[in-house]
């Protein structure tokens, strides 16, 4: 049985809202009301005509499809792919990447501008001790000498204190620049597998030279979910890792990234569509042949193989619409049996 399949037999009622939401992360659903509603109507009467429908369909690690959707009366307007013929694996939305980077850079922007006006008024109070020092050494005459030198001494110790609180501050500015610069590489980057993420894989893409052909891979593990249940999620973990480990050391010249879940993203420069699949399948051979054990248990996990579709990148092509096209060859790789690349 499928993602959703698995879905349909975990736990009793009182668990029914926390699978619906399971539910709608393994098809990778939007949470909009009439996804919610089609959600608790497969769960909530696993042996109906609907759920078996659904768990055919989900059967092998399928996710469900715009069509399949619209056939078994789930009418969502977002979160499921336009065509028809398009790969089921909807990936998130890079949207809350792109905020979060956004914030960052806005955030930066204004603490350099504080540091620099921080910087500049502790100039300004630098230069006004050492003026009013000068001044009060010149006045003789306007008022007893011992009266201008309190008078002075007290404005110059206030001088300097401001001089040392700015110091403070303009170090502490120093210190949380520093950290948001630390923030905005860790907002390009993947925690788990220490690749680059999606919001790195667009900033290569878009930043790649106009010479010479550029690929763009979607690898995508298969039968992901069922390591998972069956070795638990450190497992899984590790088995990221692992393939992420395999694809870097493939790829060590190119531009590796986790998409997300369990896909994975290349992007190859320099190297033209037969020599990319080339690539790719000698990465795939290399993660099929290990035989993998769980550390903990000493059962044995099999092999771990993965499917990939890629695509040579278009002139003027979006990273989207390349994705979108290496996505659908990545579907027809997991339908003609897995553990094989689709290039086109």
């Amino acid at each position: 049985m499928g993602n959703a399949g698995a879905s349909l037999r975990r736990g009793g009622a009182d668990g029914l809202y926390l699978r619906i939401g399971a539910f709608l992360a393994e098809q990778q659903l939007s949470p909009e009301p009439a996804h919610y509603a089609f959600a608790y109507a497969v769960l909530s009467q696993p042996d109906s005509q609907l759920a078996r429908e659904v768990a055919d369909i989900t059967n092998g690690g399928f996710r469900l499809r715009k069509d399949d959707l619209e056939r078994l009366g789930c009418n969502a307007t977002a979160g499921v792919a336009t065509d028809p013929a398009a790969a089921p694996s909807r990936r998130p939305d890079a949207g809350y990447d792109e905020q979060a980077e956004a914030l960052v850079a806005e955030t930066q922007a204004q603490m350099d501008g504080f540091a620099d006006i921080v910087r500049g008024m502790k100039d300004d109070t630098h230069g006004f001790g050492r003026d009013l020092a000068l001044s009060a050494a010149a006045i003789d005459d306007a008022m007893p000498v011992s009266e201008l030198t309190r008078i002075a001494g007290q404005m110059l110790a206030r001088v300097q204190d401001s001089e040392r609180r700015l110091a403070r501050a303009t170090d502490e500015t120093d210190a949380l620049r520093m950290k948001l610069a630390e923030a905005r590489n860790a907002a390009r980057r993947d925690p788990l597998t220490g690749l680059g993420n999606r919001l790195a894989l667009a900033e290569a893409f878009s930043e790649r030279s106009g010479s010479g052909p550029h690929c763009l891979a979607l690898c995508d593990i298969d039968r992901f979910k069922r390591i998972n249940d069956q070795h638990g999620h450190g497992v899984g973990d590790r088995v990221l890792g692992m393939i992420a480990k395999t694809l870097a050391e493939s790829f060590d010249s190119h531009v590796v990234s986790r998409f997300g879940g369990e896909e994975f993203a290349v992007l190859l420069t320099g190297v033209p569509l037969a020599q990319a699949a080339e690539l790719l399948d000698a990465a795939r051979s290399a993660t099929s042949a290990r035989r993998l054990r769980n550390r903990e248990t000493d059962a044995p996990i099999g092999a771990v193989t993965f499917s990939a579709g890629v695509v040579a990148i278009r002139d003027g092509e979006t990273m989207e619409e390349a994705m979108d096209r290496a996505d659908r060859l990545l579907y027809t790789a997991k339908a003609q049996g897995r553990d094989q690349v689709c290039a086109g």
